[in-house]
Order: C-alpha cells, then sequence, then structure tokens
C-alpha cells in the first residue's frame, strides 16, 4: 500500500485551492495556507481484492478577521475532495468523503483554524 500516492493524490486534488497547499509549511509562508496533515491507513480487503481504507486530515488558517475566509476555504476543500474519486497511482479510487468540518480561534486570538477529515476508500488496480 502506498501513503506516498494517496497523498500526492490529495495534493493533485487540492491543487485549485485559492491559497497554498503545504506538507511542511515554509518560514516565509504568509496566511491564509492549507496542510495536508496526519492520516490513518488500514486494510479493507476482500476476498477479490486488497483494499484499504484512509484518513486524510486538512487543516486550514488564516488571520481573516471573522471566520468567513476560513469556511469559504473549507468550502472549496469540500468541493474537490467530498464525494469525489481520486486519481491514485497503482489503485482505484471508490469514494472520498467528509467525516467532519470544525472552525476556531487559536489561542493566539487572531488566527482562524480548520480542520477536516476525509475518508477515502480504494484497493489495489
Amino acid at each position: 500500500m502506498s501513503a506516498y500516492q494517496l497523498q500526492k493524490s490529495i495534493f493533485t486534488a487540492l491543487s485549485s485551492l485559492s491559497v497554498p497547499v503545504y506538507d511542511d509549511v515554509p518560514e516565509s509562508a504568509t496566511l491564509p495556507y492549507v496542510v495536508v496533515g496526519d492520516d490513518t491507513i488500514a486494510e479493507d480487503n476482500t476476498n477479490d481484492f486488497a483494499g484499504y481504507q484512509a484518513t486524510v486530515t486538512i487543516h486550514s488558517w488564516s488571520a481573516y478577521k471573522g471566520r468567513s475566509e476560513i469556511k469559504q476555504i473549507q468550502d472549496e476543500i469540500n468541493n474537490l475532495l467530498d464525494r469525489q474519486k481520486l486519481s491514485i497511482l497503482g489503485y482505484n479510487s471508490v469514494n472520498c468523503y467528509q467525516e467532519y468540518s470544525e472552525s476556531s480561534l487559536d489561542p493566539d486570538g487572531i488566527t482562524r483554524h480548520g480542520v477536516q477529515r476525509y475518508r477515502v476508500i480504494f484497493y489495489k488496480s
């Protein structure tokens, strides 16, 4: 199973976002931006296929006053990922769907933080 190919497919799917998407945020980055965060992968085999279920957490960050910008970014992400079949090299994607979404004010009192988790179901081609 290739966690790397799954991550590449998420980055490809998010490539048209209106804000930068990072794996590791550079020191020079300015808000707003998105970070593809932690993931989990579990086998979900059948008699005929080597299958997998993964979760991928997406973090959005904004310094905009109010929650509208963070929610707009989350909507963009959801439009690109929810109910989509991702292009995962060497695998067939069955589905990708949002499990939850939340936004909050960071302890600094300025930064808005959005968190979304997606479940991806796929199998080896």
